[in-house]
């Protein structure tokens, strides 16, 4: 089954603004928290739908290619490995968490403090396809250089189980509260621990490999799945295959840009292919059979006789397929006529006597007078 989509998950219209996303999303996470459905897994299946559909719509460049090219344009941007947008995420949590008197354990988890999370930068690629694998679908490795998890600690930062201790700020809860007072009474607030950065403990003893950041500089090659009908600067998300947090957080994105390489006969026009075929007098006058390449294999068509210059063949099906739809573009083969520039005397005295004929004498017809909406229909 696929997946739904995200505006009606949020029960939201495509034009909604951030914060009427942001606000029904809000309603979505107190209504379907963990916390407050224990056991519950519609509930809890309810509650990621809720927050994969506000990371990618709360986000301008995410929101945009989901737009244009549907769940296809995200790859694995959302639901991959953890939620992308974790950070705007808890932010809402924090803006009403004090309301129901600390009940929710934080983001994530039940009876646990909410604690900073770390997230790794993106990083960007570009991939260059021909058009044999847009029209298909390919997968692709790529070495990349990143930041990886330090092996020595396992991204800890510390060197060995020793090498941390207990925040005695926040005392390993990674937060602190202050009450203070004001004229509507006594105000509790929770803030991220200042000694410890709200990680609940401090490195006494750093890793001596990452020096206590978790990570060092590293490859990793990537596999990536690239879906049929992809076009030119459009951009993938592979998620969590970005640069590795600082200890043990949440890895960052791979944005893979799309390039795409030109066909020395085919040219494209969205999931239609064009194709500029030209042949000679006699074969436009006598008709023939001819080859003419496509995407996969050549195949031959049937040119009729009396086949005018500027007429467009349309072979259905050959073009590309749509990246967020069913069935393929056409290709439109453009009929040009050759037209020699050095005769021999022979031919020119062969073509001086045909021009004497009445069947070579030029008939407009209504196909000639029409050319031009007839060109607008094709590209259009």
């Amino acid at each position: 089954m696929g997946k739904r989509d995200y505006y009606e998950i949020l029960e939201v219209s495509k034009n909604a603004s951030k914060e009427e996303i942001k606000k029904s999303y809000r309603k979505k996470a107190i209504k379907y928290h963990p916390d407050k459905n224990p056991d519950d897994k519609t509930a809890e299946q309810k509650f990621k739908e809720a927050a994969e559909a506000y990371e990618v719509l709360s986000n301008d460049d995410k929101r945009a290619r989901y737009d244009r090219f549907g769940h296809a344009g995200m790859g694995g941007a959302a639901g991959g490995q953890g939620f992308g947008g974790f950070t705007d995420i808890e932010d809402i949590f924090s803006q009403f968490g004090d309301i129901f008197g600390g009940h929710f354990g934080g983001f994530g988890g039940r009876g646990q403090s909410r604690r900073r999370v770390n997230k790794g930068s993106n990083l960007r690629v570009k991939i260059k396809l021909n058009l044999a694998e847009i029209a298909n679908g390919v997968e692709k490795k790529m070495k990349v250089s990143k930041y990886v998890t330090c092996e020595v600690c396992k991204g800890d930062g510390a060197e060995g189980s020793s090498g941390y201790s207990t925040c005695s700020t926040c005392h390993g809860s990674g937060q602190v509260t202050r009450i203070s007072n004001t004229f509507l009474g006594q105000m509790q607030t929770t803030s991220s621990c200042p000694a410890c950065g709200g990680e609940g403990k401090i490195i006494s003893k750093k890793c001596t490999s990452c020096h206590g950041e978790g990570i060092v500089k590293g490859e990793e090659v990537i596999k990536i799945n690239i879906p049929a009908g992809v076009a030119e600067g459009m951009q993938l998300s592979v998620s969590g295959k970005g640069n590795a947090a600082r200890r043990g957080g949440i890895n960052g994105d791979l944005l893979v840009l799309i390039s795409e390489e030109k066909h020395p006969e085919l040219l494209r026009d969205g999931s239609d292919l064009i194709y500029s075929l030209f042949i000679s007098i006699p074969d436009a006058s006598l008709g023939t059979n001819v080859e003419i390449p496509t995407v996969d294999n050549p195949v031959k068509i049937k040119i009729d006789a009396g086949t005018q210059p500027g007429k467009i063949l349309r072979l259905r099906g050959k073009g590309l397929p749509e990246v967020n739809g069913y069935g393929n573009g056409d290709l439109l083969v453009n009929i040009n006529v050759w037209i020699p520039k050095n005769l021999t005397k022979e031919e020119k005295r062969i073509l001086e006597k045909l021009n004497e004929s009445e069947s070579f004498e030029p008939k407009p017809s209504s196909y000639d007078k029409n050319f031009f909406e007839r060109m607008r229909s094709y590209f259009d």
